[in-house]
């Protein structure tokens, strides 16, 4: 078990390679029932100011698998609702749970509540990273290629939360990382630059405004809504902007002939990606679906560990 009892993940700088390589080789040990860790009577709370289907699912699931127990503590059923301060909140959830998963907005507020929290805190998404989800991504990657370091992910679209995260996972075990947005929509400069300082020598990241350059040879191609949560009123205008980031049938053909398909999830069918991409033989987007399970399972039971 990877030794990260009572620790945060509010970001994957959180981690060292070796506790990402622990927690990737975990989960594919409990996907293949070679490990079955227990918690009974452990209790997660998740505090979710964002509405969540695979989050929130994968979660409750994983942690039920683990013999504990789910509290689902959306805004609208706690005093968070009501103005009640994030300090006050983490200091009174400290004393009943076991472990608190936060999708929230800013990411300033998962850390507050983690100062004044003894318990683990986990970043189930914010605006500037989606840690979890990458966890997944990552474990996608290494069942269908066998191994990480050397590989090259091509991220098209939106310089989002999920394209911070993968900036990050990606440098830390030594893979290559291309974005390719719009002017305007790339990812936070400083995220780039502590991406370039996890990866080092070992590889090379590229931020570019063309789409073909960003695939060329990738064996993973990544995308994402263009319009994240919060963002919808903004999707009409965007969708002209980002019309030559769509993953389809084209800009596939461009990428390594071994090029996997994946996507977070929700997809916008017609916009960021083609229905025949993502029903199509290179997609691997319902295995990666299924991974938040094992991987956030590996998360829990590290953190949970005595």
């Amino acid at each position: 078990m990877a030794s990260l009892s009572g620790r945060d993940l509010l970001s994957l700088s959180d981690l060292t390679l070796a506790e990402l390589d622990h927690l990737l080789a975990f989960a594919a040990d409990l996907k293949a029932g070679k490990s079955r860790p227990s918690f009974p009577q452990k209790v997660l709370g998740l505090l979710f100011r964002k509405a969540s289907t695979r989050t929130r699912v994968s979660f409750s699931v994983a942690m039920y698998q683990l013999g504990g127990q789910v509290l689902d503590l959306h805004s609208g059923v706690t005093q968070v609702s009501r103005g009640e301060p994030t300090s006050d909140t983490a200091r009174v959830l400290d004393r009943y749970l076991d472990v608190v998963a936060i999708r929230t907005f800013e990411q300033s507020e998962i850390q507050e509540f983690a100062d004044y929290a003894a318990i683990p805190v986990i970043n189930a998404l914010t605006d500037l990273e989606h840690p979890c989800q990458i966890l997944a991504d990552l474990l996608t990657i290494q069942e269908e290629f066998k191994h990480l370091p050397g590989l090259t992910l091509a991220y098209l679209g939106d310089g989002n939360n999920v394209a911070h995260s993968l900036l990050l996972g990606c440098a830390l075990v030594g893979m290559n990382v291309h974005i390719a947005s719009p002017a305007g929509y790339e990812p936070d400069p400083g995220i780039v630059d502590q991406a370039r300082a996890l990866l080092g020598s070992r590889g090379k990241i590229l931020i570019t405004q063309d789409p073909e350059t960003a695939v060329n040879q990738a064996q993973v191609l990544y995308t994402d809504v263009w319009a994240s949560m919060g963002q919808e009123s903004m999707a009409d205008q965007r969708i002209p902007l980002f019309q030559s980031y769509q993953v389809n049938r084209e800009l596939l053909q461009k990428a390594s002939p071994e090029a996997i398909v994946l996507h977070c999830l929700p997809a916008h069918r017609g916009e960021e990606i083609t229905h025949e991409v993502i029903e199509g033989p290179a997609s691997r987007v319902w295995d990666q679906a299924e991974n938040r399970m094992h991987a956030q399972k590996a998360l829990l039971a590290s953190v949970l560990a005595p």
